[in-house]
């Protein structure tokens, strides 16, 4: 069921939507070479603890996850680019990480993804970064009252496919409230002008997420983390936004 929230259930939602952007800033600020991807997850953690928030991850079981997920924030690193699940292993120089983060403040969640350059940039990896942000900035620009979640598609597809990315359509955004994940599915490629009418009051979570040479993918053993079927690296980019009167409102912003 898709949920309108009114002009107050937006401005109720804007410490969550703060609370997860400062949480993704301080562990990107953490992710350096020989961090544990384990301390990565503590200090999201202890984040949670003092503001008094609740993680949406930690006994997050949908029908795709082998176990309950256990820990509190998403590490995806080179060929992983969803669902990272937190585990033993140190950053090293030239890795790619992606941080996902969602967290319920007061009864509202809100959901938001960073990809960055661990240590030494390769270019490639910038300009997949690179691309998933512009991806999303322009899925943003749809998302604007009298449209369809189609026109928010095609505009994250239009820029992938000007680079040359494929678009797996498996895993992509969903509405934000309540709960995490929510109607409607938003695809990363679609056409314009199709799916459901764009109205005020609609929260979602945008999120293009790319692979550099494939749009197959697989789980990992962890029975969480989705790989690249041929270990080429992804990225992921995504903000929790609420669509106005006067166009988006980003909550996730930095």
């Amino acid at each position: 069921m898709i949920e309108l929230r009114t002009p107050a259930d937006i401005e109720q939602m804007r410490p969550a939507g703060r609370f997860v952007a400062e949480v993704l800033a301080e562990t990107a600020a953490a992710a350096r070479v020989g961090v544990n991807l384990l301390e990565l997850d503590a200090v999201a953690h202890e984040l949670i603890r003092r503001r008094g928030a609740e993680s949406c991850y930690i006994d997050y079981h949908p029908s795709f996850g082998a176990s309950p997920f256990g820990k509190v924030i998403c590490t995806s690193v080179n060929d992983a680019v969803l669902h990272g699940l937190p585990h033993d292993y140190r950053l090293q120089d030239g890795d790619l990480l992606t941080l996902d983060f969602a967290a319920s403040v007061d009864g509202w969640v809100a959901d938001s993804a960073v990809s960055l350059a661990v240590g030494t940039p390769r270019a490639e990896d910038l300009r997949l970064i690179d691309t998933t942000r512009r991806a999303l900035a322009a899925g943003i620009q749809a998302a604007k009252p009298g449209g369809r979640i189609g026109d928010i598609s095609a505009a994250i597809a239009a820029v992938a496919h000007a680079e040359g990315y494929s678009i797996n359509t498996q895993f992509g955004g969903h509405g934000v409230g309540r709960t995490m994940h929510g109607d409607p599915h938003i695809s990363n490629d679609g056409r314009a002008g199709r799916g459901y009418p764009l109205r005020p009051g609609l929260v979602i979570a945008i999120e293009p997420w790319f692979l550099e040479t494939t749009d197959e993918i697989y789980t990992d053993r962890d029975g969480w983390t989705l790989r690249s079927a041929d270990g080429s690296r992804g990225a992921h980019s995504e903000h929790t936004i609420a669509i106005t009167p006067d166009g988006p409102l980003i909550l996730t912003a930095p």
